[in-house]
């Protein structure tokens, strides 16, 4: 095979040991004489993946069946007006700590539908850290306290729980659910796009607390309760069932990796290896995030000169690194280094780091 290292932010790179079986089930799945693209949703081979996913979730993230874990459409994007359509009642108001792009997204969605208030940001900084606990100052009658763990586009990532007792908390996970070992049961909604860390575009892992359920309006349109999607096991409509049976092999490819506190040696030892190249280049490469906010999803970093930007953009590619131009809000550099990202791909961009500025430094 001919593959590239692909650092691209989303969709993204997945194992190559899902494609493979992927590849090998695509025409004839489990004796069929179909693909899973042509079964029905409502024929029990189907129904047996989708449950099977539900219960790799809650193993993966050591949840109980107090949660309800749905497959749903629209990408987080549909998630950001979703969760206040479900959970912001008139009297009550929204909570967001905005840290990037997509969280200040996810506010205005909210601010549309209702009251929400900020009750932290980092906009002033460019976004190149997380706040603490101590700096998140919540308004009156909060509905719920919303965060985004890790920030693609700048590259930072929460490295602790926040803890608002029994306010419920939110979270969009979509850049680094599963990366590590989560305290999952502080959470009481979890959300994530699928086509950064856990499979194709197409699909949208959201994981619930039943508690909250019970909240859900009734005058809702039938695709956006939250409540209707449980009480269907994701299966009230047509869902995207390939995306689904992609993301139910990386779950076992997970566990068969040694879940997720293996998983977080792997991704710790993989962005070690860029960080070093930054942190030694003698400030060659410069990182956008605070080291304590660091991302262990996204390393974000930028050149001396956008020339020396593009050169590197171009060798790299060269070198079958690709993938790597940052967003327009930060510039320079972005590796994305999800989960499925082999260690070999860091060690290759890590050297061809080093080669880089040794030749134009």
């Amino acid at each position: 095979m001919n593959r590239v290292f692909n650092f691209y932010a989303g969709p993204a790179t997945l194992p190559v040991e899902v494609l493979q079986i992927a590849q090998e089930e695509f025409l004839n799945y489990k004796g069929l004489g179909m693909s899973i693209m042509e079964i029905s949703h409502r024929a029990k081979e189907f129904e047996a993946i989708i449950h099977e996913a539900e219960a790799n979730v809650k193993e993966l993230l050591g949840i109980s069946d107090n949660y309800k874990v749905l497959f749903l459409q629209g990408g987080a994007s549909n998630q950001f007006s979703m969760v206040p359509q479900n959970f912001l009642k008139p009297e009550m108001i929204a909570n967001y700590v905005v840290t990037g792009s997509f969280a200040e997204k996810a506010y205005k969605e909210a601010k549309n539908l209702g009251q929400a208030h900020v009750a932290a940001t980092t906009k002033e900084y460019n976004h190149d850290r997380i706040p603490g606990q101590e700096e998140i100052a919540l308004s009156d009658n909060p509905a719920y306290v919303h965060i985004t763990t890790n920030n693609t586009i700048f590259g930072t990532q929460y490295k602790y729980t926040p803890d608002f007792g029994n306010i419920p908390l939110v979270a969009d996970m979509s850049s680094d659910i599963m990366c590590q070992p989560i305290a999952a049961s502080r959470y009481s909604l979890i959300y994530a796009g699928a086509q950064k860390n856990l499979g194709p575009s197409g699909v949208t892992l959201v994981v619930i607390n039943k508690e909250m359920l019970e909240n859900a309006p009734k005058s809702l349109p039938s695709m956006l309760r939250y409540d209707l999607m449980a009480e269907n096991d994701s299966l009230y409509n047509t869902p995207p069932s390939f995306s689904i049976y992609i993301l139910n092999l990386v779950l076992q490819w997970l566990k068969e990796k040694g879940g997720l506190s293996a998983m977080a040696k792997h991704n710790q030892e993989k962005a070690a290896l860029v960080y070093q190249a930054i942190d030694n280049s003698r400030g060659f490469y410069k990182g956008h995030a605070q080291k304590e906010s660091r991302s262990l999803m996204n390393v974000t970093f930028t050149l001396p000169s956008t020339e020396l930007e593009k050169k590197f953009l171009m060798e790299a590619e060269q070198h079958n690194l690709v993938g790597l131009k940052g967003h327009r809000s930060v510039g320079g550099m972005r590796a994305s280094i999800y989960n499925a990202m082999p260690k070999e791909g860091c060690q290759a961009l890590s050297d061809f780091m080093k080669d880089f500025m040794e030749k134009n430094g």
